[in-house]
């Protein structure tokens, strides 16, 4: 049993102990506050003037609180099964430490300054104990911080799961919302319009990403609008489309032995995809083996590929800017009990989608990371 002035200890300082800790117990608490932002954004969406980007950055936010959040109860974890194996470990030790505070605490203390030898024996005990008080004061606050952290966490995992369920609500809300806005978006200039059947003509005659390319000027209805657009200082610098892990570089065999020009990327499911830059779609939708595919142009003379999206978004001709929605990964989002579980080591095991990412100039497709900047060098 922990003497009253030990568990006076304990709660005085909980506060301290847990701001001293920033690790998991501090990581969870910023995801939880991002998720909690991320929902008073959506509230903010409907009223803002560009609906569009508006959501958008809500669903960038919830993912990113999403993500971090299941980073952050994976280290929770972690830290606490350390912490249970170290206190059963000292188990003897705080046995013995609770003990002898507890002595002291209730000794009477006219007791404390008598002793069988006399005064010389009274003064040596009390030299005896001054030395060991301050070895077991610190062994005292280091069994503090330890039960404190250990109670944070184990508050942190328990209310982890109404947030994660207004987090994983929140964010399908905003991307029904944002399918909606994209669907009812008028505004957007457009250099061409679609011929669908010398798209579906197109299609039927190809059997190759680089035929598909070659033709792809066929498929308007009319001239397509010169675009004096130029981003080859960006050469190298572009942001990757969507949040994800390199899994085959440009010419890298995958598991099944084939190698292709463009990036593999693993993404998690449902993952929002956007316009590295401003561009003019030239072709979104199904297309050979490669899914549903969103071809774009930001530039006269070069394409970047995106393929592997079960949503594409805007039409075939229009201009849109950098940042704008053109799909979403496949998958389920996971329910709050899977992410919980913490299935995985985070090493990305939960990025079960793939986006492949083909950067062509002229009739050649080129290695994307000489536009997308990735982490080749780490």
């Amino acid at each position: 049993m922990i003497c009253r002035g030990a568990l006076f200890l304990v709660l005085a300082l909980w506060g301290g102990a847990v701001a001293a800790q920033s690790d998991p117990v501090g990581a969870a608490t910023a995801a939880a506050r991002q998720l909690e932002q991320a929902t008073i954004t959506l509230s903010e969406a409907d009223s803002a003037r560009d609906r569009v980007r508006a959501l958008t950055e809500t669903v960038r936010a919830y993912e990113a609180g999403l993500a971090a959040m299941r980073d952050g109860l994976r280290r929770a974890a972690t830290r606490e099964s350390q912490l249970t194996r170290q206190l059963q470990v000292r188990q003897t030790e705080i046995a013995q430490l609770l003990g002898v505070l507890q002595t002291i605490e209730t000794a009477p203390p006219p007791v404390l300054l008598l002793h069988p030898s006399g005064p010389l024996g009274s003064a040596r005990s009390g030299m005896m104990l001054a030395e060991v008080t301050p070895a077991l004061h610190a062994r005292a606050q280091s069994l503090q911080r330890d039960l404190s952290e250990m109670q944070a966490l184990r508050q942190i995992r328990q209310t982890a799961a109404t947030t994660l369920e207004q987090g994983l609500a929140g964010v399908q809300q905003a991307r029904a919302a944002l399918s909606k806005a994209i669907a009812d978006r008028t505004d957007l200039p457009r250099r061409f319009s679609e011929d669908p059947v010398r798209t579906a003509i197109l299609i039927s005659s190809t059997e190759t990403l680089d035929d598909f390319a070659s033709g792809l000027a066929d498929i308007a209805g009319g001239e397509i609008a010169r675009s004096d657009a130029n981003i080859s200082a960006r050469k190298g610098r572009i942001a990757l489309p969507v949040q994800g892990l390199v899994l085959h570089r440009a010419g890298e065999a995958d598991a099944a032995g084939i190698s292709r020009p463009g990036l593999i990327l693993a993404t998690r499911p449902r993952a929002l995809v956007t316009a590295p830059t401003a561009a003019t779609i030239r072709y979104r939708g199904p297309l050979l083996e490669l899914g549903n595919v969103v071809i774009l142009e930001p530039q006269a003379g070069t394409l970047f590929v995106l393929s592997g999206l079960q949503e594409v978004f805007g039409e075939t001709g229009q201009v849109i800017p950098e940042g704008s929605p053109v799909g979403l990964m496949g998958g389920s989002t996971p329910e709050s009990g899977a992410i919980l579980s913490l299935n995985g080591d985070g090493t990305g095991t939960d990025r079960s989608e793939t986006l492949y990412i083909e950067v062509r100039e002229g009739d050649s497709p080129v290695d994307p990371e000489t536009w997308f900047q990735t982490d080749k060098d780490g």
